[in-house]
């Protein structure tokens, strides 16, 4: 079926700024709250937020198979897994009847009246329960860097690292939509030299780590794989991730186990989910991998995606300052790789489930995704517009984070994730 919602020509009856992150081309999913206080499912193009509910109860999807509540629900789990199918011909819809040719919609005004609002009149919500949420390890220059902080530089990524996407079980429930503000967390820190007893209190290293994540459907049954050629059926799109860190908890407890309470206490998402098919125009080459992976983790054609990735920290009261600039590109095991091996024990896939990519690193030190490398693990503190420099994140501070692609036809972005840090609730 061809992805007509992606023609880049097309143009809209809705204004939209030329630097805008959701042309018509984009059309991504999520859940709003109206001023009526109506939960529902949503689109976005421009500044205007479009009710897929009240379009399919108006009659709008008529020739598409969907049940009459599909979008009339608090979450996209249910839509999600409908499949490829129905999400590219509930988008190519979307497409056709806000193009600017079609006046089926923008020339009937009480219908208009009842679908389009105003971007700052509604309020974003999670857009999916995710039942299950992985976090992966999977960027080539991050591992290296943080190998190298807390090891041998020469030997920075551990044996298995290139043969093996790397990841663990994250806390869902701590999964916050852009603009939830994150408490700073307790627990416990290292002893101090010359003392046995861990230190408790408030983190003193909180950081930000600049991630992507993506979105399944339902996709396997216990005990199968979804083999490699297969993955992307199953995922439904991306969404624009900060995993937060508490840096001296996580070093305490991460042996043996892995992280637990340096990780669960706030993960942030951007709220709309920009689908698979939309970013279709922006593949590129995959990173070189060495040694070859085993042949179920080997992937033909292009499975990478130039997304350009910007991260910005703003004290409170002042102007932002930009910290990093990366690019999805850089990851060095893809989504596809990541959710083949997910799946290649039989565990199953769920609809709604997330996976978060790790953090994304790129060769340039002002690439990197988080303050343990830009500060270098506080040996090299970075400096702000208003003259105060940052090894780790304060209370107050915003953290910001943006992502688009880009070509000379089309701009499609993911807005704004951002969460401002509150000191410890006691």
């Amino acid at each position: 079926m061809n992805i007509t919602a992606n023609n880049p020509t097309r143009k809209t009856w809705l204004e939209v700024s030329k630097d805008s992150d959701f042309p018509i081309q984009n059309i991504p999913f999520g859940v709003f709250i109206t001023k009526d206080d109506i939960i529902t499912i949503g689109t976005r193009i421009g500044d205007f937020a479009i009710d897929l509910g009240a379009l399919h109860q108006l009659g709008y999807f008529s020739e598409i198979p969907l049940t009459d509540d599909i979008f009339l629900q608090d979450s996209l789990n249910d839509f999600i897994a409908d499949g490829r199918k129905t999400w590219r011909l509930v988008r190519n819809r979307i497409a056709e009847l806000f193009d600017m040719t079609n006046g089926e919609l923008r020339d009937h005004t009480s219908h208009r009246t009842d679908v389009v609002f105003g971007i700052d009149t509604i309020e974003m919500q999670l857009p999916v329960t995710v039942g299950d949420y992985t976090d992966f390890y999977a960027s080539k220059e991050h591992a290296t860097n943080v190998g190298s902080l807390f090891r041998d530089p020469k030997n920075a990524l551990m044996p298995n690292w290139l043969h093996v996407p790397i990841g663990y079980h994250g806390r869902s429930s701590s999964i916050i939509p852009s603009g939830t503000p994150v408490r700073r967390p307790m627990g416990q820190s290292r002893p101090l030299e010359g003392t046995n007893t861990p230190g408790f209190g408030p983190s003193k290293l909180v950081d930000f780590e600049l991630e992507m994540a993506f979105i399944t459907t339902a996709a396997n049954n216990l005990g199968e794989r979804i083999p490699i050629e297969e993955t992307e059926e199953h995922i439904f799109g991306l969404v624009l991730f900060n995993d937060w860190s508490a840096r001296d908890i996580q070093a305490w407890e991460y042996q043996p186990l892995g992280p637990f309470l340096g990780k669960s206490f706030a993960s942030t998402i951007s709220p709309w989910i920009v689908t698979l098919d939309a970013l279709e125009p922006f593949r590129v080459d995959n990173p070189r991998q060495e040694p070859t992976p085993l042949p179920y983790l080997q992937v033909e054609g292009k499975k990478s995606y130039d997304i350009h990735l910007q991260v910005g920290i703003q004290p409170e009261n002042e102007k932002e300052t930009i910290v990093a600039n990366s690019n999805f590109k850089y990851m060095y095991w893809t989504m596809a790789q990541q959710l083949a091996h997910h799946t290649v024990n039989g565990c199953n896939v769920r609809s709604g489930d997330m996976m978060g990519s790790g953090t994304i690193s790129g060769p340039t030190k002002d690439s990197y995704g988080s303050m343990l490398e830009l500060s270098w693990r506080g040996q090299n503190p970075v400096p702000l517009n208003d003259g105060t420099t940052r090894k780790f994140i304060n209370d107050g501070d915003t953290v910001i984070m943006r992502a688009h692609c880009e070509n000379k036809d089309v701009r499609i972005g993911f807005g704004d994730c951002t969460g401002k840090v509150l000191p410890t609730l006691v």
